[in-house]
């Protein structure tokens, strides 16, 4: 295989081992021999020397979220081509679960872990997780000892709305979501940022908080907002599977979308593109948030005695006929 690749056979092993420090290049060249070979390692012998498992955690609040999804194909295909495996773990955002599967890092019956929980439930179990080896993904502390990779939600949100007063809208709603998120409470203040920076009144009346990120939470939320004395003219919801719901609740409601209300999502999961009609939204790297997040876990494994920084991906605004 060294032959094949054209480098030494500690160059392979390192590849194969998941260690960092090989360059990309060069890595792509063993990963391209491994292929044409059809090597395949054992994994049992080599767990046994080493006393790793080649497991990865991947912790996430709702794994019937369209969102989760790719971002999970993101760490899954990183995880692969080093060699590892990957438990995805449904937390339903509670600690107690969350906190079995940390107990996986303490007894080393998996080697690292990737959090996409919220926020609030990482700080919860920060002093008795911050020595193992993990990373969080969307939800995150900067001021922890962990490393993460995000997006800027605040600037984000507030850029959605921007674009809503562009086009002329001056009574917008906000539906969100549970502000144990970072997300959430980022999300909102963006759009607060927004309002307040064109002169705007905060209408707390048209300020939604839902339970869950279904359709059926955002069909609801936007039916109460049409049965207001002063309806919005324009709704921005902090995620596309709740904005997707608007739009069968605004029709449900006898309005039509731009004509009547502008609505605004968040993330561009693939449903967005295909609803009618197709829906604006804020743009998340969702499979490079993942890819990211797997790399970042590699590097803490591989290095753990050297610190890793945080990093914030861009996002687009995706301008479609929603608004």
């Amino acid at each position: 295989m060294a032959r094949q690749a054209g480098v030494s056979v500690a160059t392979v092993s390192r590849v194969l081992n998941g260690q960092a420090v090989v360059k990309a290049e060069t890595r792509d060249k063993v990963m391209a021999a491994v292929d044409a070979l059809g090597y395949r390692m054992n994994h049992l012998a080599r767990n046994l020397r080493t006393a790793a498992s080649r497991l990865l955690l991947t912790m996430v609040p709702d794994v019937g979220n369209p969102f989760y999804a790719e971002i999970v194909r993101g760490i899954d295909s990183v995880a692969r081509q080093q060699g590892y495996f990957v438990l995805l773990c449904d937390t339903g955002a509670d600690p107690g679960r969350e906190r079995s599967y940390f107990d996986l890092l303490r007894t080393r019956r998996a080697d690292g872990a990737i959090c996409l929980d919220p926020d609030t439930v990482q700080q919860a179990l920060a002093e008795e997780a911050a020595p193992l080896p993990w990373v969080a993904c969307c939800e995150f502390d900067p001021e922890a000892a962990v490393p993460y990779v995000g997006i800027d939600n605040r600037a984000a949100a507030r850029e959605a709305v921007q674009h809503l007063l562009a086009r002329g809208h001056h009574r917008i709603a906000l539906i969100n979501s549970d502000e144990r998120f970072l997300y959430a409470r980022q999300r909102r203040q963006g759009y607060r940022d927004a309002l307040t920076d064109a002169g705007l009144r905060l209408h707390p009346e048209w300020q939604v908080n839902v339970r869950s990120l279904d359709f059926a939470a955002g069909a609801e939320a936007a039916a109460w907002l049409m049965a207001l004395p002063e309806p919005p003219s324009a709704i921005f919801a902090v995620s596309d599977t709740l904005a997707i719901g608007v739009l069968r609740g605004l029709r449900d409601a006898g309005r039509r979308v731009p004509d009547d209300v502008a609505v605004i999502g968040f993330d561009d999961i693939a449903l967005a593109a295909q609803v009618d009609p197709p829906l604006t939204t804020v743009a998340q790297p969702m499979r490079e948030l993942g890819e990211t997040a797997a790399r970042l876990l590699l590097q803490r494994l591989a290095e753990p005695g050297v610190a890793v920084p945080g990093m914030l991906l861009p996002h687009r605004l995706i301008c479609r006929a929603s608004a």
